[in-house]
């Protein structure tokens, strides 16, 4: 009995251990959760963050768009948003080229959400067509030129390796991938990312 208690609490400090490690990181500006790279939305004051590894071809990713969208604006001040790009869906890669490439122009988000509404056009998963992408963009502002050019550099390049490289270390295996300070979203569900998001607004901003 007193071995299994021993490994009992050895579990549970290291667990503790671990989030505490977890959510460290979740802080910093620069790590496995949050590069500079990285688009944002919401304060960066923000003590409550949210990260998302994120697949503009995912359908389920664009129905929690407007949730999370949500969950920061109706706390202003309070969360912000942090989106990892994870190209796991058949002609995601271009799409999440285009997207970093929109966001060097300051245009990531209206092109996201662009793309998320023709999703069933060009991320279809029984007929991808990518080719579609750049049409679909156009007129959201972006320089298509200087896209084109961005699209395909080895900044942007890098930028996307490293963000399925920090999925992999933190085993996202699918998309989308939630972590709210560090706090993986373990039983996935809107109700369930909205009680993660509640409890760690409760511990950042106790009444």
């Amino acid at each position: 009995m007193a071995v299994i208690l021993l490994f009992g609490l050895g579990v549970y400090l290291y667990d503790r251990m671990e989030d505490e490690r977890l959510g460290e990181l979740a802080r910093q500006s620069d790590s496995v959760f949050n590069r500079p790279h990285s688009p944002t939305y919401g304060s960066a004051q923000a003590k409550v963050r949210i990260v998302e590894f994120f697949d503009p071809a995912c359908e389920t990713c664009r129905a929690f768009y407007p949730l999370v969208k949500d969950l920061v604006d109706s706390h202003p001040g309070k969360v912000q948003l942090v989106v990892r790009y994870t190209p796991f869906h058949a002609g995601a890669d271009t799409a999440v080229k285009v997207l970093e490439a929109a966001r060097l122009q300051g245009l990531f988000w209206p092109v996201n959400r662009t793309l998320l509404n023709a999703q069933r056009t060009w991320g279809a998963d029984h007929n991808p067509r990518p080719d579609l992408i750049w049409s679909i963009v156009d007129g959201t502002g972006l320089n298509l030129r200087k896209a084109r050019e961005d699209a395909n550099s080895p900044q942007v390049l890098a930028n996307i390796e490293q963000d399925m490289a920090d999925a992999k270390a933190l085993n996202v295996t699918r998309t989308p991938g939630f972590f709210v300070n560090g706090k993986p979203l373990k039983d996935f569900g809107e109700e369930q990312l909205k009680a993660l998001v509640s409890r760690e607004l409760k511990a950042a901003y106790p009444q």
